[in-house]
């Protein structure tokens, strides 16, 4: 599946004026943006994916393009998807986007393959 690339410019842009270092990854077929070795956001299709605490989960879920993240038949609690519509203005974008740096110093770390 491919992936926006215009949003993947929008999301190099926040991160670069905020000053945040990061590696782009190809994963789940579509671009995941590392910070810390960890994931915190990403893009697939044309949706934002979204690492954030899993203790504003259901807060956020109510939010307007906001919908779990369930790739296995099962809602990934603390990973969501937002729609585009909902993250057309700059502003929505980097809303979301903080929320995902926010969270990024507690979240853990992925487990390393040996």
């Amino acid at each position: 599946m491919a992936y926006n690339d215009f949003l993947e410019d929008r999301i190099n842009q926040v991160f670069n004026e905020k000053g945040v270092l990061f590696k782009a990854k190809r994963m789940m077929g579509g671009l995941c943006y590392m910070v810390d070795e960890k994931m915190c956001v990403g893009i697939v299709g044309n949706q934002l994916m979204c690492r954030i605490n899993p203790d504003i989960y259901e807060e956020a879920l109510k939010k307007k393009g906001c919908k779990e993240m369930n790739f296995t038949g099962r809602a990934m609690k603390g990973f969501i998807f937002v729609d585009e519509t909902a993250i057309d203005k700059q502003g929505d974008l980097e809303y979301w986007i903080q929320l995902c740096l926010d969270f990024n110093p507690l979240a853990k770390n992925s487990k390393k393959k040996k």
